[in-house]
């Protein structure tokens, strides 16, 4: 492409220069062949006085070589015979007896080239007696071209300076708009070998600078999608963990025997290639591109919380659990969809059960505060010992085994929203997991920014 532009911008101004430059040139060659012939005629038309008085042959020597040009040796006058006498010559004569006929006949100036090089000037001057002299000035080739070489070398260089500028200017051009190309093809090389972090400078011309704005937003998207693609692997196979933790929990009560073992085997192997699922996905998925929580779709959260409880207090009667449930008497929609929502209710029970003792008391309450909804998890277990490290994205505190998602899935589904996620101590003595889910816009930008702010600076600080 540069080379393409260096090409066109070398024809062009080629184009330009011969096309200026020639009839230029030819101008300055008139112009210098006109001179010379208009001296030539001044020098003639200075016999001219002397011809209308006399027509002595020694008077006219004598006033010829008193001239610039018959001190030369470059003029001749040429007198017809008067009176019955001899025809007079004075000078040295080049052009021949026809031109200086026909000039006489014509009665007007005319020019006649020579053979031996030059031009003779013929100009016809009227005498006393009526008769027609005719006045010879020699014109050399020399002087004709006075000047036009030296023109013709100034412009071949002006139109050489010309054609090197403009190679120069369409080269510095050229790379201004090739850099950028070269550019956005090197990024979009490193893109397709999978360095997702391959961006281009939007800078250059505004067609480049387009597209680098599109190919970098192209980026974006192709890293968002993957990061999205990545969380949902991850999600879903959390999801599994909730009847696998229904599985394991089950076969603790199959009794001793091969066909048990052999079940809480499978289970427990079943579990670690969960888990295993999880934290690669986990690994792989890009720090900022976390996938929204549904915001737009919208779910009762009573109804979704009842129907979990349902299913979770089937298993917690078989463990001996008491389980509280409060506040879904009534309607309460949330900004969130319902597998979300429910997916992140079942992190929160999943855990209870896994981390906690049999026999652990549990409680759902919920609680409406007009800009927002609080989802309240509690148990009577051992607590967590380092709540913001729990919090912490990919680590889920001094629970042991856990992959961490839990409540990360929990914490994104909130922060969709503009709330937040905070861990505590229950009023049963154990974790209390707090989630504030905001209704509206005004929450997003108020106490739930705000907390979910103090949330993200805990976590830097942690």
């Amino acid at each position: 492409m540069r080379w393409a532009l260096v090409k066109v911008c070398l024809a062009v101004t080629a184009m330009v220069v011969v096309a200026f430059a020639v009839p230029l040139g030819l101008v300055v060659q008139e112009m210098a062949s006109d001179r010379a012939f208009s001296n030539a005629e001044r020098q003639a038309a200075t016999i001219g006085p002397t011809l209308s008085i006399t027509t002595d042959p020694g008077q006219l020597r004598k006033a010829v070589e008193s001239t610039q040009m018959g001190a030369a040796r470059r003029m001749a006058v040429h007198v017809p015979a008067i009176g019955g006498g001899a025809p007079v010559e004075i000078g040295t004569t080049r052009a021949g007896a026809h031109a200086v006929e026909e000039t006489r006949r014509m009665g007007r100036a005319m020019t006649a080239r020579l053979a031996g090089g030059g031009s003779a000037l013929l100009q016809p001057t009227a005498l006393g007696s009526g008769d027609i002299a005719v006045v010879e000035i020699f014109v050399p080739e020399s002087e004709v071209s006075n000047g036009v070489a030296t023109a013709w070398v100034v412009l071949a260089g002006v139109g050489l300076a010309l054609i090197v500028g403009s190679v120069a200017v369409a080269d510095r051009l050229g790379a201004r708009l090739v850099r950028p190309a070269e550019r956005l093809a090197d990024a979009a090389h490193q893109l397709g070998e999978g360095r997702l972090g391959a961006r281009v400078p939007e800078d250059g011309p505004k067609e480049l600078r387009s597209a680098a704005v599109a190919f970098n937003s192209m980026a974006d998207q192709v890293v968002e999608l993957l990061a999205n693609e990545r969380e949902l692997a991850a999600d879903l196979s959390h999801r599994l963990r909730t009847p696998l933790t229904v599985l394991r929990l089950n076969t603790a009560s199959l009794g001793d025997g091969p066909a048990a073992e052999q079940t809480r085997a499978a289970v427990e192997q079943l579990e670690r290639e969960v888990d295993t699922i999880i934290r690669t996905a986990r690994e792989q998925r890009a720090p900022a591109s976390a996938a929204g929580g549904g915001a737009g779709a919208g779910c009762d959260a009573s109804e979704v919380i009842r129907d979990r409880m349902a299913f979770w207090s089937a298993l917690a009667e078989d463990e001996g659990r008491e389980v509280r449930l409060a506040g879904v008497d009534r309607t309460v929609r949330l900004p969130v969809a319902r597998p979300e929502l429910a997916a992140a209710l079942d992190a929160l029970l999943g855990n209870v059960f896994r981390h906690t003792p049999e026999g652990t008391p549990f409680a759902v309450d919920v609680h409406d505060a007009g800009d927002a909804v609080i989802v309240l998890v509690s148990d009577a277990g051992p607590g967590i010992a380092d709540p913001d490290a729990a919090l912490r994205r990919g680590n889920d505190g001094g629970r042991d085994g856990s992959t961490g998602l839990g409540l990360d899935i929990v914490r994104r589904v909130a922060e969709s929203t503009g709330g937040d996620v905070r861990i505590g101590r229950s009023m049963l003595g154990g974790t209390e997991v707090r989630v504030w889910i905001a209704l509206d816009d005004r929450a997003r930008g108020g106490s739930g920014g705000v907390r979910s702010r103090r949330v993200s600076r805990r976590k830097r600080r942690g």
